[in-house]
């Protein structure tokens, strides 16, 4: 992002005659500073006490503002209901500092403001390249001396009958022989409504009339800033929903290992796919843990929920996995101490999971279940079934008998898949329905798994089952589907 700032004009005066200096304590907001080039009265101006533009004199996407958790889209709704109707050109300003979620209050007269460019429209649907001439996106520097500032700093509108100084340099330096450009620089109304949140100063409303247009009245003020009220509360939703959702993702690719990995006896493929939006956080995980003597570890769990509790408890667990899985204690003894842990982690207990190790040189793979679905093997020319375990042993956190472990011997090539209750529980069907449903589906598309010169078969199929097949063929998901697949190859005796 570039940052553009002119340097401060000291005289403090428009393209045209300077304008009205104001003095003394900041107003309150709502109240409005007129700025007129040229000393000339407006009669037709309605007293500040006047009825407020009536909304159907802005377009109907002053409607649709609030209507998506976007701060972008809302920002486009908020130009589009004012240009071309209302005005000729309208962009909306966001501060860096709140954006930043940094303290949003500024200082009663802070010597510059930082803002970013959320939104722009020039309603003329003129062939300039605006994007180019005022990215949005952009971040610029404003001086104290600017209306931009003043409008910030005193939380009133303000309007002239021109750009002011600030402007004209900075428009006049992008492509002085363009005809939009031109247009903005010599506009004859120009308004500037600080858009407020819980007293705190957040952005600001710009809007530019051509030439030979009436300027802005007061009443055409305290209307846009009726809606610039509305607009505050759209994006300071969308900001928070933004953020929430930026730290769902920080916290589930953290969580997550490495796509596509490889190993001497082993490839693994694994997906994720949240129920809901993408702002909430379940209690599925997965991991992949190299252990001594060219062994490899898998497992996948799911602590109870959605939400930041299940992510805390899914964190610990998997945590404390990765931990027991370094200590190279048999896999039975590591699901023992997990259901420990899971016994003093609030909200681990009843988590459940599946853990197979796989030894290429002894070619066995030994799994562990702790009330989890099966896992699912397929063997060359045989179709993918459940493991039938010793003990489908009981969710971690009750502290119930020692956990047993199941022992397959493969000889041959084999693919292993191991998911979440997610892929097989449905409505209207039972989970061994489901299983049943998944291992049909896996056997649909092993074939492209063994061609081994296509890297990207084991994610494909991955994200085949993750798409729906495992359960009634729905989009509709109401839980986290997680699932973690293998392509076992034993070693040479």
């Amino acid at each position: 992002m570039a940052y553009h700032a002119v340097p401060p004009d000291r005289s403090d005066r428009p393209v045209r005659p300077p304008p009205h200096r104001t003095s003394g304590p900041p107003a309150p907001p709502g109240r409005h500073t007129i700025l007129r080039n040229t000393e000339r009265g407006h009669p037709e101006d309605p007293p500040p006490t006047a009825p407020l533009r009536r909304r159907s004199h802005f377009s109907p996407a002053a409607d649709a503002i609030g209507s998506e958790l976007d701060l972008h889209l809302t920002g486009r709704h908020v130009v589009h209901a004012l240009a071309p109707g209302f005005c000729d050109a309208a962009s909306v300003y966001l501060l860096q500092r709140w954006l930043l979620e940094e303290n949003a209050r500024t200082a009663a007269d802070p010597p510059q403001i930082e803002a970013r460019r959320l939104a722009l429209h020039i309603g003329s649907d003129s062939s300039e390249d605006w994007e180019h001439l005022l990215p949005v996106g952009e971040v610029l520097v404003f001086p104290r001396h600017t209306p931009y500032a003043r409008a910030v700093a005193t939380g009133q509108s303000q309007l002239l009958d021109g750009v002011d100084r600030h402007t004209f340099e900075r428009l006049r330096g992008t492509d002085p022989d363009d005809a939009g450009v031109d247009a903005l620089l010599h506009s004859a109304g120009f308004l500037i409504v600080p858009l407020r949140l819980r007293g705190a100063a957040v952005g600001f409303i710009a809007c530019t009339r051509d030439p030979g247009k009436e300027p802005f009245t007061r009443g055409e003020a305290v209307a846009v800033e009726s809606l610039g009220a509305r607009a505050c509360v759209a994006l300071d939703n969308a900001r928070r929903y933004e953020r929430e959702r930026r730290t769902a993702l920080a916290i589930r690719r953290s969580l997550l290992p490495e796509t596509g990995q490889a190993f001497e006896s082993c490839r693994v493929a694994h997906g994720y796919r949240p129920a809901g939006q993408d702002n909430v956080i379940g209690g599925d995980w997965y991991d992949v843990l190299p252990r001594g003597d060219g062994r490899l570890a898998m497992i996948v769990g799911d602590a109870m929920g959605h939400g930041p509790e299940s992510a805390v408890a899914m964190i610990q667990l998997r945590t404390a996995v990765r931990a027991l899985a370094a200590l190279d204690i048999p896999p039975a003894e590591l699901m023992d101490r997990l259901d420990a842990v899971a016994g003093t982690t609030p909200g681990a207990s009843f988590a459940t999971c599946i853990y197979a190790e796989w030894d290429a040189e002894l070619h066995t793979c030994t799994f562990v279940g702790a009330g989890h679905p099966p896992p699912l093997i397929r063997g060359p020319g045989r179709p993918a079934a459940p493991v039938a375990l010793a003990s489908a042993g009981l969710p971690l956190g009750l502290a119930t008998a020692p956990y047993e472990p199941t022992v397959l011997h493969l000889s041959e090539p084999t693919l292993l898949l191991l998911y979440s209750d997610g892929l097989v529980e449905s409505r209207t069907h039972d989970i061994d329905q489901g299983i049943a449903r998944l291992a049909h589906a896996l056997d649909a598309g092993a074939d492209d798994v063994t061609d081994a010169g296509h890297p990207d078969a084991l994610p494909s199929l991955c994200r085949r089952l993750l798409a729906g097949t495992g359960r009634d063929g729905s989009d509709d998901v109401t839980d986290d589907r997680t699932l973690l697949l293998a392509e076992l190859t034993p070693g040479k005796n």
